[in-house]
């Protein structure tokens, strides 16, 4: 993030700690229950926001050298990532061309060719078909038109972006804006090597898992005895980008950071950003690296949902990691057990928060969920969720 931006929010946030204020929205907003809980809605989000929407398929780590793979089936279809032999991101949809079945069952790893399980076709990391067995007998193919089906890619700023659509496009400009573009530019997000991942699947909304980034209200009594221990709670700062969003939650480091002269001070340090990226990315990047959360309608139902929680290294870190490890320490094991730890904090306090509102929802004796002043975030991620869908903005109550 560059320089003068830091400072701005640090000392905003700084601003809010001294004078026991936080970020106004300038009222209150109340989404209805069906939101959440509508068949007809979740069919509308299905189909705009998954099957026919860029997705963020993770970070340029996640594939960190010639050869490597990722494959997923979150977004409707079965979808194989590469990075190719010349270092380019590529994206398939993983159905074999013979008989349709998936080529690759792996989540992710490194190989140069793929062959499906059925037949034996076999494809290279360019999506072409380089061999099936026993053609005399099955009969002598065009080999170039029963090449994988190539879905648009797109890798910048260290994220992947994949199109489940191959007439879909993706377009950075409209999906993140310039000002969020230069953002993302100033950091170093290319440079993250992937350490793990988790899957919560939970019997809720997947907005409701994506509400509960929104906002610090909640930190000194949901999360009293976790995350309020590391973070002053109800204070923040947000800005908005297009239909994107961030958050830039208050670290109790501030209060010693706050001492150094200004030219010491660093975002991370004092504040955890979080951005939020339309329409189920949470990406939160951290000292050490980054966090990415990926949420997602499960059975299609409204009513539950799935994330997926991976966190990233700098090489920096690791390089660090390495030497403490030469002397003894196990150092590597220690900041695994951090991150996982923050991310079971999400599964079994957010998520559990979250389920249960899920419920009361479904017992019908709820007709909206009010989001708070000190909550724009939320005002902003559910207006432009409804935006998006072609629906009526929700009204600005006086609180």
């Amino acid at each position: 993030m560059v320089r003068e931006e830091q400072l701005r929010l640090l000392n905003g946030l700084i601003s809010h700690l001294d004078n026991k204020t936080n970020i106004n929205a300038g009222g209150i907003l109340k989404t209805p229950a069906d939101t959440y809980i509508s068949e007809e809605r979740f069919e509308m989000e299905w189909s705009d926001f998954f099957l026919n929407h860029p997705q963020i398929l993770g970070l340029s780590g996640d594939l960190p050298k010639p050869g490597t793979y990722v494959t997923t089936e979150d977004f409707g279809i079965p979808i194989l990532a590469v990075r190719d032999e010349e270092g380019m991101f590529k994206a398939y949809a993983n159905v074999c061309s013979h008989r349709g079945v998936t080529v690759e069952s792996g989540s992710r790893g490194e190989k140069s060719k793929f062959s499906c399980p059925f037949h034996g076709w076999t494809f290279n990391n360019n999506g072409e078909l380089v061999g099936y067995p026993k053609k005399d007998q099955f009969g002598e193919i065009d080999k170039d038109c029963y090449g994988l089906k190539q879905l648009p890619a797109k890798e910048k700023y260290g994220f992947l972006w994949v199109h489940p659509s191959s007439e879909g496009d993706i377009d950075l400009s409209e999906l993140l804006g310039e000002r969020l573009m230069e953002e993302f530019d100033s950091w170093d997000f290319e440079s993250l090597i992937f350490a793990n991942e988790e899957t919560y699947s939970t019997d809720m909304n997947w907005k409701l898992a994506i509400d509960t980034f929104g906002e610090t209200y909640h930190f000194s009594v949901l999360h009293k005895d976790s995350l309020f221990e590391s973070f002053h709670g109800n204070c923040q700062m947000f800005d908005s980008f297009k239909r994107n969003g961030r958050l830039i939650l208050c670290r109790r480091s501030i209060d010693e950071m706050r001492k150094l002269p200004e030219s010491e001070w660093d975002i991370c340090a004092g504040s955890l950003p979080v951005y939020y990226l339309f329409p189920n990315i949470i990406f939160m990047p951290t000292p050490e690296g980054a966090f990415l959360v990926k949420e997602y309608p499960a059975e299609e139902s409204p009513h539950k949902s799935f994330s997926k929680i991976s966190f990233y290294f700098y090489p920096h870190v690791l390089e660090q990691i390495e030497e403490l490890e030469k002397s003894g320490v196990n150092a590597k094991q220690y900041l695994e057990e951090q991150y996982s730890g923050f991310a079971s904090v999400i599964r079994d306090e957010d998520y559990v928060a979250a389920a249960s509102s899920h419920k009361g929802l479904l017992s019908g004796n709820l007709d909206y969920l009010t989001f708070g002043k000190n909550e724009p975030a939320l005002h902003h991620y559910h207006n432009t969720y409804r935006e998006a869908l072609g629906l009526q903005s929700l009204p600005l109550e006086k609180a």
